[in-house]
């Protein structure tokens, strides 16, 4: 029998999207091992919202239509309780492992394009590209003795494919001076918009002169086990 151009080849399955369930399912499994309380005060973030407005509601003589009015508020605090806490766990399981504000930069909003491990030395500290409005960021993250002198070296190397782009730098970490990763997307966010969208388009077209290390750097952290290749000493 011929095969289809979708059937997949012999023992192969083919991958199955999670559901939206499934991925409450599984970010409320995550978030748990860190906040066990994570559940209760979900609940009671709906909870809370739903009494206030069925109190308001006996009060103004329309329980049933506030309190449908209070179900959907409810709902809409749980969602953000729980949001908060789930990145604020995800984020402590990161936090401090090398690559970790690859991960957080991961979560940017559209219209960023995020390069990760553009410079990396054997002692493990990293420099990350963000392209957005802005212009170019350069995230880095490691020992902060270290990384003004590689944040200067890629900047000068950026500098040479975009001129007349603004450029900057930040260090990620909990030291003083660094923004912590909670706050690092939020950081970028609140930088001024110096470009246009064609603009940023062609910034990155230009950077991919530059290239990166092609390093297997994941989504999330990297092994604390990982070998570095040899790259510039700062």
């Amino acid at each position: 029998m011929a095969r289809t151009k979708d059937s997949a080849p012999d023992g192969a399955a083919a991958p199955k999207k999670m559901s939206r369930t499934g991925q409450i399912r599984s970010a409320y499994t995550m978030t748990r091992k860190v906040d066990r309380m994570v559940g209760w005060v979900t609940a009671a973030a709906f909870f809370l919202v739903l009494a206030v407005a069925i109190a308001i509601g006996l009060l103004i003589g329309h329980p049933i239509y506030v309190g449908i009015f209070g179900l959907m508020l409810g709902v809409l605090a749980a969602t953000i309780v729980f949001g908060r806490r789930a990145e604020k766990a995800a984020f402590s399981q990161v936090e401090g492992q090398p690559g970790a504000a690859a991960a957080a930069l991961n979560m940017l909003r559209r219209g960023w394009t995020v390069t990760p491990g553009v410079a990396v030395t054997r002692n493990q500290d990293l420099v990350h590209r963000a392209v957005g409005r802005p212009g170019v960021v350069l995230i880095a993250e490691g020992s902060p003795t270290r990384l003004p002198n590689l944040l200067a070296q890629e900047k000068k190397k950026v500098a040479r494919f975009v001129p007349d782009v603004p450029i900057y730098d930040v260090q990620a970490g909990n030291e003083e001076g660094q923004v912590s990763l909670r706050k690092l997307n939020r950081h970028l966010m609140k930088l001024p918009r110096n470009l246009k969208n064609d603009q940023v388009s062609e910034v990155n077209r230009r950077l991919k002169a530059v290239g990166t290390m092609n390093l297997p750097i994941p989504k999330g952290p990297m092994p604390k086990n990982m070998r570095m290749p040899k790259g510039p000493r700062p």
